[in-house]
Order: structure tokens, then sequence, then C-alpha cells
């Protein structure tokens, strides 16, 4: 009994902690979607039509990859970009989407994204510039007419004698010409690789290089000499995209979707709250702080993972509160049918919960690999975010529902068989509209 308050104690303890940290500490707010956020929602088409089957998916992560870094070059909060795929007619359609919180302003938007990702090489040259009394060297990079349309393929190669991953370029006829007259003019430079205006990798010409074969050497781990060859090999191909559709979500509409998301859910808790505290009398009242702790708890991990919250998120969160009270249920009824057969409280307790295992964990399973089959093959952020809301709120319940429902009870429930058998505690323990007698 003892040992029982004592967790009680460190239960309610946590709950104060996760709930200061959900509500109360305002240095790491909640990551907001755009539609609760305000900003801008654009959709761009790809035109892969010149690129093999077996490109394209390398291609559009490439162009993703290669929009999110011109983006966040702006300062953008928090963009999302991603790629989607659709068939319409038989017909392979790629998208690109980029939803920019915090901008409203379409045009602007636009231009931040820009047109087809650039690849090209520069010769890198030391000025000198002076500061006061002092000559400063510089490094500045020069353009060369050499670029991506010249480049045929990179690969992942390994050096025979160290294993150590490497990366081969091979430059078509045109490019191998000019290739060749830019190394034997900068042995021992740095030849600049550029990516839509940055810096992808700097190597050094440590000779002419005619045959136009060339191999990047350095301390890469296999993922960088992948995701550069990627680079390459896709900043080189031309990947059109075209704007095909746009919307903008103001500030003020994003706060007001926001704010009735939350009314939404304080009548919804309300409501089970009720329910639960007149219908299961002091068992629904520990499960209504066991629903609080439920909440405190998902809305701490939403800030640790984070999750970027939306209103098909915030949906599916509320929904998750419902389904949270399913497993006090089951287990408060299991408890009434032993308190009928005329086994005492403490037993009974203990009874339900063993009883309405089973139940709790075929059916919360079930909506955990649901939950899970959604995320895999969800092709949109908003289905994406449902479906881990979701999964997070079927796994915390399980907790609370579980451990802390049940730690609450047993700490509260009398022990002397005499008290126990009181009209009043018997009600108290009772559900429905009638009690033990």
């Amino acid at each position: 009994m003892k040992n029982t308050r004592f967790v009680a104690i460190i239960l309610i303890v946590l709950g104060l902690a996760v709930g200061y940290y959900s509500y109360g500490d305002t240095h790491k707010p909640f990551k907001l979607g755009l539609d609760l956020n305000g900003g801008t929602h654009l959709v761009y088409q790809a035109d892969v039509s010149k690129l093999s089957s077996g490109d394209i998916d390398a291609s559009m992560q490439s162009l993703r990859d290669t929009i999110e870094r011109r983006i966040n070059v702006f300062g953008v909060s928090e963009p999302l970009v991603q790629t989607e795929r659709a068939n319409v007619n038989g017909q392979r359609i790629d998208k690109l989407v980029v939803e920019l919180p915090g901008v409203t302003d379409i045009d602007k938007a636009v231009a931040l994204i820009g047109q087809t990702p650039v690849l090209d090489f520069r010769v890198a040259s030391t000025t000198f510039t002076k500061v006061g009394t002092t000559t400063v060297p510089s490094l500045i990079y020069i353009p060369t007419k050499l670029d991506g349309s010249l480049l045929e393929r990179a690969l992942v190669d390994f050096d025979r004698t160290t294993r150590q991953p490497m990366v081969s370029l091979q430059f078509n006829d045109e490019g191998k010409e000019l290739f060749a007259k830019i190394t034997e003019e900068n042995v021992g430079n740095v030849i600049g690789i550029f990516l839509d205006g940055k810096p992808i990798s700097e190597p050094v010409v440590n000779e002419p290089i005619r045959d136009g074969k060339a191999v990047i050497s350095g301390n890469f781990t296999t993922l960088e000499a992948q995701e550069l060859v990627r680079n390459l090999n896709f900043g080189a191909l031309p990947v059109p995209i075209s704007l095909i559709g746009s919307q903008t979500i103001g500030a003020s509409l994003g706060a007001d979707a926001l704010s009735k998301s939350l009314q939404a859910g304080l009548i919804g808790f309300a409501i089970i709250a009720l329910f639960l505290i007149v219908w299961y009398r002091l068992p629904g009242l520990v499960a209504t702080f066991a629903l609080m702790l439920y909440v405190a708890m998902n809305l701490a991990l939403f800030k640790v993972i984070p999750v970027t919250l939306t209103s098909t998120g915030l949906a599916a969160f509320i929904l998750s509160i419902g389904m949270a009270v399913d497993a006090n249920i089951l287990i408060f009824e299991r408890m009434k049918e032993e308190l009928k057969k005329g086994m005492n409280l403490h037993d009974a307790i203990h009874e339900g919960f063993n009883r309405a295992w089973t139940s709790i964990r075929d059916g919360n399973l079930s909506s955990i690999i649901t939950a899970i089959i959604l995320f895999a093959f969800a092709t949109t952020a908003l289905i994406k975010g449902f479906a881990l809301v979701f999964l997070i709120g079927v796994i915390v319940s399980m907790f609370t529902a579980l451990t802390a429902s049940r730690t609450f009870l047993l700490a509260i429930v009398p022990k002397n068989p005499e008290t126990a058998n009181k009209p009043f505690i018997k009600f108290l323990f009772s559900n429905g509209f009638h009690f033990k007698k």
C-alpha cells in the first residue's frame, strides 16, 4: 500500500513536470504547420520526360534538396519541401510541394524558389585586400564554361588499396576538351563544383586530366560520396518545374483554425470527463486525472520529437483522447463484474485490470499497426502527420490506462475490509445508476 502511494506521488510529480513543460515552457513552442501558422503553399509539376525511369526518383530527391537549400538561405522558418507522385489516366506525374510558414506573398515565395538547379565548375583564385595597414588574402571563384550539361555521369568508386570511397566523373566530348584545358592551367589549384551557386565539393587538381575522366578523393564516408554523386548527376540533368497551384493562408486564418481546434479539444475533454465522473464516480475521477496526464505527455512528446501540428494532426489528437478512455471503461466494467461476484474492492481492481488487459492489448495493437501502415504508405505530409499523432496517442494511452489509472486506484482503495464494505464506499466504486448493496 505504501509503495503504491509512493508510485502515485511520483506519477503526480511527473504529471506536473510534464504539464509545465507542455503548457508553461514558452522557450520551446509547438511546431505548427502551415494551416495553423499561416503562409504559402506552392505546388510545382516537374518535367521528367527527358529522364530514364530509373533516374526519376533520384532526380526528384536531388531537386527537393536543392530547393530546400535555396529556401533556407533566405531564413524561412521551418519550410516543408517534399515530392509527390500521382498517376492520372495511366500517366505518371511528379510534383514538388513547398510550404513556407510566415510567407504570405506568393510572388516573393516563387522568387525564393526560382527555376531549375544549375551545376557548374569554377576555378579558385587568390586576391589580396588591404584592411588598414594589413594585406589580407581571400579566395574567390571564377566561373568557367564547364557546366552540368557537359557531365555524362558521376559514380561512387572505391580505392583498391585503402577501400576509401571516392567519386568518379566522366565528361562528354565537349566537356573532355574543356576540362583538359582547365586542369592543365590549374595544376595545384582548387576547382570548385557549385550546385545552384553553392559549393558542394572543392577538389585540388593534382595533374592535367585529358581523357575526360576525373576522380575526387578525400575523407568521404560512403553516404557522403553517394550524396555528392547524386548532386552531380541530377544537378546536371535538367528537371524544369512549373507552378501549377498556389494557396495563401493568412496568419489570422491560421490562428482562428488553431483556436477552434483547441476549443473543440477542451469541449471534448470536458464532456468525456463529465461522463466518466457521473457514470463511474470515483474510478471515473481517477480516469480523468489519468487522462490529464495523457494529454500532458502527448503535448510534451509533440515538442520533444518534434511533431509538426496541423489541423489534421490536432484532429487525430482529439480523436485519440476519446479512444484513450476505452481502456478505462473496459477495466471498470470488469471491476463491476468481479464486485458482483462478491470479491473485495482491492482484489476486484487487480482482477479487473488483468481481465481487461487482453482486450486492451489486441485493440491497441490493431490501432498501432493501422497507424504504422498509414504513416509508411502515405503520400502527403498531412496524412503522415495524422498517422504519427494517432500512433503516439495510442501508445501513451496504454501507459496512462494500465499504469496511472491502476496506481491511483490502488492508492486510494480502502485496505480494511470493514471500511471497504461501507455503503458509501461501495457507491463510490460502483457505476451507472446502481451500486452493490
